[in-house]
């Protein structure tokens, strides 16, 4: 079998950072060594002066496929996602047809299994109507059921209270949920529409999709979760307000669990006059409070992960003006570089990078095998150099849609290898696109929460 060195790195796992080595075997992690002697091996990288991370693992992503490949497949934007270091992707139901039936779910992990280099999940997408399927769903290879209770791209809103009632009491696995009060955001429409006509400004998205609409779906979400016993993830946080519904618990010991995206970590409302259209998301960017709030809760642990909502549309939708430019924007690719863009500034650091990006991921949706640089562990790797300086440019970008909302945003750390189940899929600035991706396991047993966590 075949064997591969990693030598001299600097290992980030489990809030230690230390100088070693890992042996790979196959698809697994053989042997992580530190302070003793190395072993023979077919392939010997030097990583001398680079940081080793276990793979990241995106638990929100839009891949698009099927039905809306003009602005993404799944194959082009699990390159973009090998090229930015992430290994695993839990991929979101409204595509076309949506993926709210078991036919539209089989067909999603047929076309992954076919051309993914990442490893790969699924959501179930929950209706109004289909809650008899919930008991259908494997809970060992689905990794949830998504619940939009606010509506955004492909309208799937579920908005019956019976409905949602049935869904948190019936669901077998975990619940993500997209949490706006559509009434709030519609009752904003107008009022702007009523000021502005038809040329509303950008900078009203976060005023029309307000901190209220977001509170008051978001809470009403966890009152759910609390009388039904729901395993509850709340997707995409970006209000101050909503922090005061999660605990600083670790992860383990919760049932209700928070997320962040990248973007509202990174931007707030200051720049919509600059970026309109390229930074218009749901939920919206909002103030400056509300984005340092995030960070200070994802410090003190009620915010549990780091996702990036990756999104992607093609530039013509997106520069449409605001009523009619959809919501959402491709990150994938570089949803690590802006996190450790924090570490450099001091704001994070580069061990909590790998807890909410690597290990809690794991952790939340008990993962097997994946999120740690462990023996016996799949060899999901990602090697950075520290002090690479680049800039992001329409000539770097792998996405589909070929647009970024951080074009000519410098960094100073670079993605320069990532494996996936052992094989290198990218190398300084070269991907190798064969599909070397599994199908995630989701190991839900009461022994195996335990061990992972």
């Amino acid at each position: 079998m075949n064997r591969t060195l990693i030598k001299n790195a600097t290992i980030i796992n489990e809030g230690e950072k230390f100088k070693g080595s890992v042996l790979i075997e196959g698809t697994v992690i053989k042997k992580v060594i530190k302070d003793e002697p190395l072993p023979h091996a077919d392939n010997i990288i030097d990583a001398e002066g680079k940081w080793l991370l276990p793979g990241i693992i995106d638990d929100q992503v839009h891949f698009r496929e099927p039905g809306l490949t003009h602005k993404a497949t799944i194959a082009s934007e699990s390159v973009a996602a090998v090229a930015g270091g992430v290994t695993s992707f839990m991929e979101m139901p409204n595509t076309n047809p949506q993926t709210v039936d078991i036919e539209a779910l089989n067909t999603k992990f047929q076309i992954a299994e076919e051309v993914s280099p990442a490893n790969y999940s699924f959501y179930f997408g929950a209706t109004n109507d289909n809650t008899h399927l919930l008991s259908k769903l494997d809970p060992n290879l689905v990794c949830g059921v998504k619940v939009f209770m606010g509506s955004s791209t492909g309208n799937m809103l579920v908005d019956d209270t019976m409905a949602l009632e049935r869904i948190f009491n019936e669901s077998p696995i975990l619940i993500a949920t997209h949490c706006e009060d559509e009434y709030t955001i519609l009752d904003n429409t107008e009022k702007a529409k009523k000021k502005y006509g038809e040329k509303i400004p950008f900078r009203m998205h976060p005023v029309i999709r307000s901190a209220e609409a977001c509170y008051l779906s978001s809470s009403k979400a966890v009152e759910l979760a609390a009388k039904t016993g729901a395993r509850l993830h709340v997707l995409h946080l970006s209000t101050a307000k909503e922090m005061s519904l999660f605990s600083s618990d670790h992860v383990c010991d919760k049932r209700i669990t928070a997320e962040a995206c990248v973007h509202h970590l990174w931007f707030h409302d200051e720049y919509y006059d600059q970026l309109e259209s390229m930074i218009k998301w749901n939920p919206a960017i909002k103030s400056i409070e509300d984005r340092d709030k995030l960070r200070e809760s994802l410090i003190k642990g009620k915010i549990d992960v780091v996702a990036t909502d990756h999104a992607p549309h093609t530039l013509s939708e997106k520069l449409k003006p605001y009523l009619q430019a959809p919501s959402g924007g491709p990150m994938v690719q570089h949803s690590l570089n802006v996190m450790l863009e924090l570490v450099k500034q001091n704001i994070f650091t580069i061990e909590m990078v790998v807890e909410k990006m690597c290990h809690n991921p794991a952790r939340l949706f008990k993962i097997f095998g994946r999120g740690f640089i462990r023996e016996g562990f799949f060899a999901d790797l990602v090697l950075v150099d520290p002090e690479n300086k680049w800039t992001v440019t329409k000539n770097n970008i792998l996405y589909k849609c070929g647009w970024s909302s951080l074009d000519g945003q410098p960094f100073s750390t670079a993605v320069t290898r990532t494996f996936v189940n052992g094989h290198t899929v990218y190398e300084n600035g070269v991907v190798n696109p064969a599909n070397t991706g599994m199908a995630l396991e989701f190991n839900r047993k009461h022994k195996y929460e335990r061990s992972i966590c």
